[in-house]
């Protein structure tokens, strides 16, 4: 059973940048599709992005597409979200989460393993 610990939210002016990094362990990395998930005050957790096993294939929320890019160091056993032109909007706990299958999806539901989440806040 994978666990998984994002780091790196924080404040940052909208406009800015930020990476986020979810750090895998207990499991076989490389067996996971990987998703980032965001929940704002009072929504629903909404799907970011996601990436296949080996990082050939990703796929975006398109709020977030041309500005977040999804990727994954499977040495390393990280994912990674690079968040560019953040808007305050943007502003949400971020989660990673690991599917047992090659591919990922956009329903949170299909995601068995979760962290427990990074802020990002974005300042206007």
């Amino acid at each position: 059973q994978v666990q998984l610990v994002e780091s790196g939210g924080g404040l940052v002016q909208a406009g800015g940048s930020r990476r986020l990094s979810c750090a895998a362990s207990g499991g076989t990395f490389s067996s996971y599709a990987m998703g980032w998930f965001r929940q704002a005050p009072g929504k629903e957790r909404d799907f970011v992005a996601t990436i296949n096993w080996s990082g050939g294939t990703t796929y975006y929320a398109d709020s977030v597409k041309g500005r977040f890019t999804i990727s994954r160091d499977n040495a390393k056993n990280t994912l990674y979200l690079q968040m560019n032109s953040l808007k305050p909007e943007d502003t949400a706990v971020y989660y990673c989460a690991a599917r047992p299958r090659s591919y990922g999806s956009s329903l949170n539901v299909e995601y068995p393993y979760w962290g427990q989440g990074t802020q990002v806040t974005v300042s206007s």
